[in-house]
């Protein structure tokens, strides 16, 4: 597979900047784009279980386009997220209808590359890839996942002590609220403990849940000097809406699954199948191979274009977009996921 097919998800940035420019219906053209488009296109479509030789995957590896398509996505974002706002505040009058669709357009450029990109360039040993990933979680008013992904989630992923794996039977709705109250809480424990091993207090200068919260507070800030309540509550509902995106992400990538406990204090070693897998094209392209998400956890340190399909990983009836949607209800959630559960439990 080559780069240019990630180029799919640009689309959304075009499709936003059209719903701005736009009025009406018009207005939420991303929207039925992520979530009726692509969702019909990959139930029709076939998965893609090809990994790559080791030829092919040294060459992805050495290809500088996959991480300039992702470099490029933190001006585009930020620069989208700075019109979003001037749009807003130099419009004479927006009826309720457009100004929905505005701020889920927003939304959805928050959830796909304020906080996925965010997420694979968070994932990366340099520094300068690690501060743009922090700057596009600022724009979802979520950099706590900076800390808590990489530190918290990636350790305890598929136990009880992970706020961000979902419980079987456990509704979407209610995992909202608990994996966004206690993964910013996880945060700031983890952020505590390394103080202090460090010696220092929790309150210290280089706490970064400290940094990040006041980064955040002065952006909110910002946004509320440049145009009022108003402009802050259409900034914080976009922020809201990519956060929405993301943990039903989650519950959707680990709902039931879990380790087991080999001892007292230490869960089996993380394996491919401890997390839900897709591999339906269009989702891995618009979300940067996100979909191959055993690989992932199996190997965080992989980058998105050499994550593999493994067999062992069990792996949803269709694409994210979809399984997004299928999981608001959740009689038919169950219905669709419960039977896979217990297959693979027995083929273990």
């Amino acid at each position: 597979m080559k780069a240019r097919p990630y180029l799919l998800s640009y689309s959304l940035f075009v499709l936003a900047w059209w719903a701005w420019n736009s009025s009406g219906w018009l207005t939420f053209l991303p929207l039925a784009y992520a979530f009726l488009l692509i969702p019909l296109v990959e139930l029709i479509g076939k998965p893609d279980k090809h990994n790559g030789s080791e030829e092919e995957q040294a060459a992805r590896l050495a290809d500088k386009r996959y991480d300039q398509l992702l470099y490029a996505v933190v001006p585009l974002h930020l620069g989208s997220m700075a019109f979003f706002l001037y749009r807003l505040a130099s419009a004479p009058t927006v009826d309720d209808f457009t100004w929905w669709g505005w701020v889920s357009a927003m939304g959805i450029l928050n959830g796909v590359f304020g906080i996925n990109v965010a997420h694979e360039l968070g994932h990366r040993p340099k520094k300068h890839e690690q501060r743009m990933a922090q700057a596009l979680l600022c724009s979802s008013l979520y950099m706590h996942f900076f800390i808590e992904h990489n530190r918290g989630h990636h350790r305890y992923v598929a136990t009880p002590e992970d706020p961000a794996s979902a419980r079987k039977w456990e509704p979407v709705y209610l995992f909202w609220i608990r994996s966004i109250v206690m993964s910013w809480w996880s945060a700031w424990k983890l952020e505590a403990d390394r103080l202090r091993r460090q010696k220092k207090p929790w309150l210290h200068l280089s706490n970064q849940m400290l940094q990040f919260t006041l980064a955040e507070l002065a952006v909110i800030a910002l946004v509320f000097v440049a145009g009022g309540t108003w402009l802050l509550f259409a900034f914080v509902m976009a922020a809201l809406m990519g956060i929405v995106l993301l943990e039903t992400v989650n519950y959707i990538e680990h709902y039931g699954l879990r380790r087991k406990k080999v001892s007292a204090h230490r869960y089996e070693n993380v394996m491919p199948r401890h997390s839900w897998n897709s591999n339906h094209h269009m989702g891995r392209w618009m979300l940067f191979e996100l979909s191959r998400h055993s690989d992932h956890h199996h190997r965080p340190a992989r980058k998105y274009q050499i994550l593999e399909h493994h067999e062992d990983s069990p792996q949803m009836p269709t694409g994210y977009p979809g399984m997004m949607l299928i999981s608001l209800l959740p009689p038919l959630f169950y219905a669709i996921v419960h039977p896979r559960l217990t297959k693979y439990a027995s083929a273990q």
